[in-house]
């Protein structure tokens, strides 16, 4: 069996790499929902909640596994989703009225 050889570590680690995966995949799901509701493309906030959790927890994972191509890719992502957040976050704070 594939996962003989494996310890507990090891294990737990690829367990949280697919979480890790899994929280990923979700955003483009998300991100489907929420166009066919509008019947237009549409990137809620959502999208990028998700991003930045996949993201980081990929790149935890990455790290483990001292990959250094995953590491670049990941953390140059998250970089992203997070600037992202901050746009819209600043987005938010700009049109809503003064002192409320």
């Amino acid at each position: 069996m594939m996962f003989d050889a494996l310890q507990t570590q090891d294990i737990v680690w690829i367990g949280l790499g697919l979480v890790g995966q899994a929280l990923f995949s979700a955003r483009f799901l998300v991100q489907w929902i929420a166009s066919e509701r509008r019947r237009q493309s549409h990137i809620p906030v959502a999208f990028w909640y998700l991003s930045i959790a996949g993201g980081v927890t990929l790149l935890t994972y990455a790290i483990y596994r001292a990959d250094p191509v995953f590491i670049l890719g990941q953390s140059t992502g998250v970089f992203i989703y997070a600037r992202n957040l901050y746009l819209i976050r600043a987005g938010r704070a700009e049109s809503s009225p003064a002192g409320t």
